[in-house]
């Protein structure tokens, strides 16, 4: 109970976010202007502040990546699978594959600092940086494999997307800032911790903003199949990988955080642009975000039995 009163916050946030935004308060446009503005500024700001000046020198960087990529690809292999077993054309198998991979990065960084403060949202931050460039590369190389096009224009259009993704931008540019030293110049690190500390709150709203309970179609089929690889399988894969690789306890409760998470918003926005199937990527987003409120409880307090008891 007190875990689930503890991130109770987080999806009330949400609720909040979607209630306003339905109710049209303040409109349409200012919810717009809130998603660039969160993208474009608030969380690389965040991004930045976070792991320029993040110590690098030990293994938590190592140890954070090498679970969540294993648990990643086996978590895509498992979509593969589920593809081949439901008999679907490719574009229901992109949307089937980008629910049980990505991730809603804005819920993990507000529920591990919500349970564990600030230590645990440096991880979650970390874990981020780890997973963006890899997450984002390897789905938009899946929709190529499963929906060719001729000239393969859409890809290159969503590859020079990547290459100007303002987060994955704000990655490179805080681990170069890190190795050179640069993570703590006055003023610049003043003026973006500002910036990032008003991110989490912001982007919950804006999560909430963009669910559509209206109006939903999509095969069941696939959206089931979706939630069940992205709130079973993953962080279950993710328990099995931190208990036999000795992963530190706070960085494995985190990294069960990232197991859970729901599918992310941007995963509508890639499905479109690529000729994916939007509607159906819509329906799982939503879905999986509703399933999230009452899974995430349960996987976290797991953890806590498992990784923080002792």
């Amino acid at each position: 109970m007190q875990i689930f009163l503890s991130i109770a916050p987080v999806f009330v946030m949400i609720c909040l976010g979607y209630a306003l935004r339905r109710g049209g308060i303040p409109s349409t446009e200012f919810w717009n202007l809130n998603d660039r503005l969160v993208y474009f500024l608030l969380m690389p700001a965040l991004f930045f502040v976070r792991i320029s000046t993040a110590d690098l020198s030990g293994e938590t960087l190592a140890s954070l990546a090498s679970v969540m990529y294993l648990a990643f690809f086996l978590t895509m292999g498992f979509g593969m699978l589920a593809g081949l077993a439901i008999r679907r054309d490719g574009t229901v198998v992109t949307s089937l594959l980008q629910g049980v991979g990505r991730f809603n990065t804005f819920i993990g960084l507000a529920v591990a600092e919500a349970l564990y403060g600030a230590p645990a949202l440096q991880i979650a931050v970390l874990t981020a940086a780890a997973l963006v460039p890899v997450v984002n590369l390897t789905v938009v190389s899946l929709f190529a494999v499963y929906l060719p096009h001729p000239g393969a224009r859409p890809v290159v259009t969503a590859l020079k997307g990547l290459a100007r993704n303002p987060l994955i931008l704000s990655i490179l540019a805080g681990l170069g800032a890190n190795l050179l030293g640069l993570g703590g110049l006055p003023v610049l690190h003043q003026t973006l911790s500002i910036l990032g500390a008003a991110a989490l709150p912001i982007m919950l709203l804006c999560v909430g903003a963009n669910l559509k309970l209206r109006g939903l179609s999509g095969d069941a089929g696939p959206i089931v199949l979706s939630a069940l690889g992205k709130l079973v399988v993953f962080p279950g894969v993710v328990v099995v990988l931190a208990m036999a690789l000795g992963v530190a306890p706070m960085e494995a409760q985190v990294l069960l955080i990232y197991g859970a998470l729901p599918t992310g918003v941007a995963s509508y926005t890639l499905s479109r642009q690529l000729g994916g199937d939007a509607p159906l990527m819509a329906a799982m987003i939503t879905v999986q975000t509703l399933l999230s409120f009452a899974a995430m409880p349960i996987w976290i307090a797991l953890g806590e039995a498992l990784f923080l008891a002792g």
